[in-house]
């Protein structure tokens, strides 16, 4: 265990110090800002509190952002390392493989934990500065959903070094990483859509329906921070569906873990067997 703390604490360190790490902070910052204020315009007409409405955009902001920055980040962490030749030289300390990928995986969730954080917290204080009444349901929806965005990151940090795992070079995990965002991010919502509508309910049923949205990380996150906002839901491109899943908020979080660990295990499996 203190292996992996090392390692972790060690890839936090020099996230931090990477000016990447720090404009991806202000990005989101910058953005998370922006819809606070131009997003909570609505608010009288939808009949929701400026703070159910900024958690609806930041949602719907961080399906599409935070997958992109957390296989950025992670997207090299093996191939990068090998390439390098740092590996070996990692790797003659008294660690196992399975320790390296763990604690470089805790410290690129920590990076990510720390930029999410800092962007989508200094909205929330901008929102409270601004005097906007803000109740206990609302906070905990907030706290509920920069907790499940980390949770989202982490998902596709764990993606992305499967896919450094796999590929053969730094320019193919790099593209196997961008592959992997256009299908979760974009494609696969799409896609989904088209069937539903030529399927027209004749097979894909609401259990079938449900199915199909946890293969999707980012259909399970959308679902666990829009579910309880059904009346400003019309905000997201996925409304219909989220109004349709009963899911509850323990099997989407428990997809979300799954997501997380079984691609993490595949990549440590995979690391094991490779030969430097």
């Amino acid at each position: 265990m203190n292996a992996v703390l090392t390692i972790a604490a060690k890839e936090a360190q020099e996230g931090l110090r990477n000016r990447w790490v720090l404009a991806s902070t202000l990005l989101l910052a910058s953005l998370a800002l922006a819809l606070t204020f131009l997003g909570s315009a609505p608010t009288g007409a939808v009949g929701a509190s400026a703070l159910d409405v900024v958690v609806v955009s930041l949602s719907s902001l961080t399906i599409f952002l935070a997958p992109l920055i957390a296989l950025l980040l992670s997207h090299d962490a093996i191939i990068g390392e090998i390439e390098r030749g740092s590996m070996l030289l990692l790797l003659s300390y008294p660690v196992s493989r399975a320790q390296v990928v763990l604690g470089k995986f805790s410290g690129h969730v920590a990076i990510l934990a720390f930029a999410t954080l800092v962007g989508y917290g200094a909205a929330g204080v901008a929102l409270w500065l601004s005097g906007a009444a803000i109740d206990r349901a609302g906070l905990f929806a907030f706290a509920a959903m920069i907790a499940s965005s980390i949770a989202l990151g982490a998902a596709f940090v764990a993606l992305g070094y499967l896919a450094s795992a796999l590929a053969s070079s730094r320019g193919m995990a790099a593209g196997a990483a961008i592959g992997v965002w256009l299908v979760f991010a974009l494609v696969y919502d799409m896609a989904l859509l088209a069937t539903l509508v030529a399927d027209q309910g004749r097979f894909v049923t609401g259990r079938a329906l449900e199915a199909l949205l946890l293969l999707n990380p980012a259909d399970a996150y959308r679902l666990l921070n829009l579910g309880a906002f059904a009346d400003v839901g019309a905000f997201s491109g996925m409304a219909g569906l989220t109004a349709s899943a009963t899911l509850s908020p323990v099997a989407l979080v428990a997809a979300l873990i799954l997501w997380t660990a079984l691609p993490l295990a595949a990549a440590a499996a995979v690391f094991m067997r490779r030969e430097l």
